[in-house]
């Protein structure tokens, strides 16, 4: 089949058009994935050292979601091997108790390890205090992560950064709550009592404290969310953690509050979706 002079300039026309179309899609597509970690670490607190999840209760870092070993956890150093990764060393830097004022000194840690993959879980310390009143401002909060980001970008092994939303504290209170199990725990250990202090109480003081804390844990969510956009080669959850549905069986039946192994293996499944080597 012949083509016409006409129909030809209007082929033309199209793949010229076709190709600028596709270089502007390119432009747009996702960036490649990074480089594989050599030496990776995870700064945090209680949640990253897995605690609750075996007999040392506060210090169980092989259920860690970030880099533990244990096998159904399957964490991000657990899929970074399995991507290839298979001499990766990591370092569990997380502090059970610790708050977003201990960022900064953990960051500097994880440089100092040559870390060039680093995950931040943080923030449930900053909200689960004795009262609503010793919860850390939310610009204060902001501050500090700031600085352990900053310390991060600041290395010369500019480490690609994940950094993880908090969990849900009134969905873990509502879970629980009814359970005389749970009540008795919050009380013995003085589990976050912020949130948790007169679990049973349907009273409007105690109703609008609770509100007050979840509040202030999705400030702090916002406040991580926009501090890692800051931040180059930092990646955010996107709200993964924040908003997702867990169940009892992702609590830890030792404290009911911190997550179980199903739940770290959780936190590490819906995490890993959102970082720089699967998205």
């Amino acid at each position: 089949m012949r083509v016409s002079k006409a129909g030809r300039r209007a082929l033309a026309a199209f793949v010229a058009g076709a190709v600028i179309a596709g270089s502007l899609f390119a432009g747009t597509a996702a960036s490649a994935a990074p480089p594989l970690p050599a030496r990776m670490a995870a700064l945090g607190d209680s949640i990253t050292q897995a605690a609750m999840t075996c007999s040392s209760l506060l210090s169980c870092p092989a259920n860690s979601w970030s880099t533990g070993t244990t096998t159904s956890v399957v964490s991000h150093a657990a899929r970074l091997r399995a991507a290839g990764a298979t001499a990766l060393v990591t370092y569990n830097d997380a502090v059970s108790g610790a708050a977003s004022s201990a960022l900064a000194s953990q960051a500097q840690k994880a440089v100092s390890q040559g870390a060039q993959y680093v995950t931040l879980e943080v923030g449930a310390n900053d909200a689960c205090t004795k009262t609503v009143a010793g919860m850390t401002p939310t610009a204060s909060f902001k501050t500090n992560v700031q600085a352990g980001l900053a310390a991060l970008a600041a290395s010369a092994n500019q480490p690609e950064i994940f950094v993880a939303s908090i969990p849900n504290l009134q969905r873990m209170y509502d879970l629980s709550k009814n359970s005389a199990s749970a009540r008795l725990a919050w009380s013995l250990l003085k589990v976050c009592q912020s949130m948790l202090a007169n679990p049973t109480s349907t009273k409007p003081a105690d109703v609008d404290r609770r509100n007050a804390v979840q509040q202030r844990v999705n400030e702090f969510n916002a406040a991580l969310a926009e501090a890692c956009a800051a931040t180059a080669k930092c990646r955010f959850d996107n709200y993964a953690v924040a908003n997702f549905a867990f169940t009892s069986a992702h609590i830890s039946t030792r404290d009911y509050f911190h997550p179980s192994l199903a739940g770290q293996a959780a936190l590490a499944a819906i995490t890993w979706p959102t970082t720089q080597w699967a998205s």
